[in-house]
């Protein structure tokens, strides 16, 4: 298993104009990464990360739309993937970083720490899976992760992260969304 923050750190690196939509654990991580006009947060939409992400992708075909997931966050609309399967947006890239816990919420486990969410995906017809379980893993992956010509789903297996208070309120300013206007254009 890896840290969040150092796959994240990676991703970090590597990005360029893709949109960015992230939720709860990975989104405070990853603003406090890259600060970035084309970052996607949102509030009080938990387990609607992909389905966003989905709509972003249809919207905006020209750009890759990379989904920052949690793995109790997939699984409070787990059926998004059976509707992402059937569009198969190109541009669309979902990773569900996966640590066994509903980590925004206190860390408490989630139903069954087992469960095999690429097999979810690949269940839902979903054709290019990975799962990462290091941070050599997610390198190896992130050309496919950032440029394929197809839809992705990868699960990121991470260790939790810090539990405790996270700070939101700096996610949702209007200034913030209106950036993201601004750099999606008309």
């Amino acid at each position: 298993m890896m840290n969040r923050k150092s796959a994240l750190e990676l991703l970090a690196s590597k990005i360029t104009d893709e949109i960015v939509v992230a939720t709860y654990s990975s989104a405070t991580d990853w603003l406090g990464i890259i600060d970035r006009p084309l970052n996607y947060f949102f509030s009080g939409a938990m387990g609607l990360a992909s389905s966003h992400g989905l709509g972003l992708a249809l919207a905006r075909p020209e750009r890759r739309v990379i989904v920052l997931d949690g793995d109790g966050s997939l699984l409070m609309n787990l059926g998004t993937l059976v509707t992402i399967g059937q569009v198969a947006p190109r541009n669309l890239t979902h990773m569900v970083f996966q640590n066994g816990t509903y980590e925004a919420n206190g860390g408490h486990p989630i139903p069954n720490t087992r469960v095999d969410f690429e097999a979810h995906a690949r269940a839902a017809c979903i054709a290019k899976t990975f799962t990462a379980s290091s941070l050599e893993q997610f390198a190896d992956r992130l050309d496919m992760i950032l440029h394929a010509d197809e839809l992705v789903f990868g699960c990121v297996k991470i260790e939790q992260g810090v539990l405790g208070p996270r700070s939101y309120k700096d996610m949702y300013k209007a200034d913030r969304r209106a950036a993201l206007r601004a750099a999606l254009g008309p």
